[in-house]
């Protein structure tokens, strides 16, 4: 029963994972690595398998470093299907078109420009092959064990992270030899609004989870939201300029016009104008409307009071480009919502690019920026950025709110991890090296779990000796 990490391991994107048993051939999650002067290439290079011989894929969730690549497989003879709970194929289905269409725009650019390297730069899919993805999802929602053959099984639980993101449990061999590999895609920070907590799960012979922030813990909520609060009456107020937040279409939109809407109604913001850049996160917003039954309680009682004429912020969701670039006229007085969340594409860096040089600024950031992105030029303090090629002076204030992100801390995921009965053997995965160590030495010391390692990208393991190691242990 191998299985070999292909992707995001010792690093946050490109979750690819490949298990092989009861003679199937599963894949789960198949994303873009995203990021870095190499990741275009990345994307590029041979599978390490034959897309033909996958039989299943099993999709955590709809982000696209989990996603992304999936359009490609398809194009490469993948004929199975991808199981994914019903939330996540929507998603997914939008976010794999958007990327299509920026792939498209990008690859005009260059062509525009008479850039060479014309293998980097071409569109990696189209939109014939995300509409030939469309047919091979096959919906699961959560609890329910699906039959994959060979006597392999497959149920999702709620991993708390984004709209349909999912735990996956899978079973493998038959017999003695039967095992559990649960593979915990991205986990959710406990106490975020809208969403549910991560599911606890108790059972497992080999585990698979992710470590992004594995050696640091997330500012409390509450200081978060007293920052938030102070920034955006800072910069509208006294500065009398603007805000940017970038921020990822699907999941931290939502939760930023939850945030804006609560503390309106709570009287602790002014009914500020909030301006939603983005024609992907307006769709995403719509299918979360959509999608009442996976709100947690927090949520169902804010949209009552929304439903009631509650005051609200004046919420503005803009679809064409020419209200886009109309924003650039407003000089202060506006809220920005727009993607991409690492600032590496869509109308963020247009906006970005405008208002840089502005001392009047003040760009929001929200989430987890990767190295060699935009974003993380920003956090750094770089003085200068490079955007659609030229350097951009950066006299903005640049403001870091930790306490946002979707993913599980440090403390979280131990705390997940201490509901297993027993420890399993444990890989850890989706982390910068730096982080998977801090967390692989606190599982060892604080939960006393003696099989934890970290995860390297090309390396196989055997599950069934894991298992077994594990087992002896305890």
């Amino acid at each position: 029963m191998p299985l070999t990490f292909l992707g995001a391991a010792g690093e946050v994107t490109g979750s690819r994972h490949l298990v092989e048993a009861a003679g199937l051939r599963l894949l789960v999650d198949c994303g873009l690595f995203q990021g870095g002067r190499d990741a275009a290439a990345r994307n590029r290079e041979p599978w390490g398998f034959s897309p033909r011989d996958i039989d299943a894929v099993v999709l955590t969730h709809a982000h696209l470093d989990h996603s992304g690549l999936l359009p490609r497989l398809v194009r490469d003879g993948f004929r199975g299907r991808v199981h994914a709970t019903p939330a996540t194929i929507e998603l997914a289905d939008l976010m794999l078109r958007d990327s299509a269409h920026l792939m498209a725009a990008e690859a005009a650019r260059h062509e525009r420009h008479g850039r060479r390297e014309r293998e980097l730069w071409e569109p990696v899919y189209g939109f014939a092959d995300v509409d030939a993805l469309r047919e091979r999802f096959a919906p699961l929602g959560y609890g329910d064990w699906r039959e994959l053959g060979g006597g392999a099984r497959l149920r999702f639980q709620d991993a708390g992270h984004i709209l349909g993101s999912a735990i996956v449990e899978l079973d493998l061999g038959a017999g003695r030899d039967r095992l559990r590999l649960v593979l915990s895609g991205d986990l959710g920070q406990p106490g975020r609004p809208i969403l549910r907590d991560p599911a606890r799960i108790e059972s497992a012979d080999a585990l698979v989870v992710e470590s992004t922030y594995g050696d640091r813990n997330h500012k409390p909520l509450a200081a978060t939201l007293d920052e938030l609060v102070a920034a955006v009456d800072r910069t509208l107020r006294t500065k009398h300029g603007n805000v940017l937040v970038p921020a990822f279409a699907v999941g931290r939109t939502q939760e930023l016009l939850y945030w804006f809407e609560r503390l309106t109604l709570e009287g602790r913001l002014p009914e500020v104008d909030v301006f939603v850049d983005s024609p992907l996160a307006i769709e995403v917003t719509e299918i979360t409307r959509r999608h009442v039954e996976l709100f947690d309680e927090d949520a169902r009682v804010l949209w009552a009071a929304r439903r009631r004429g509650a005051p609200r912020p004046r919420i503005r969701f803009l679809r064409s480009v020419a209200e886009s670039s109309a924003l650039n006229r407003i000089e202060g007085g506006a809220v920005i919502l727009a993607a991409s969340g690492m600032c590496d594409g869509g109308r963020i860096k247009h906006h970005l690019r405008h208002h840089l040089a502005s001392e009047r600024t003040t760009v929001l950031i929200t989430g987890y920026q990767a190295q060699g992105t935009l974003g993380r030029r920003l956090v750094n303090g770089d003085p200068f950025v490079p955007i659609f090629g030229a350097q951009v002076p950066v006299r903005a204030e640049i403001i870091t709110l930790g306490g946002f992100s979707a993913h599980a801390d440090q403390a979280a995921l131990l705390d997940w991890l201490g509901g297993f009965r027993q420890p399993p053997h444990t890989w850890l995965v989706h982390g910068e090296g730096r982080a998977s160590q801090a967390l692989c030495e606190r599982i060892r010391v604080d939960l006393h779990w003696p099989h934890c390692s970290v995860a390297a990208r090309g390396e196989r393991v055997e599950l069934a000796a894991a298992a077994a190691d594990a087992a002896s242990a305890s």
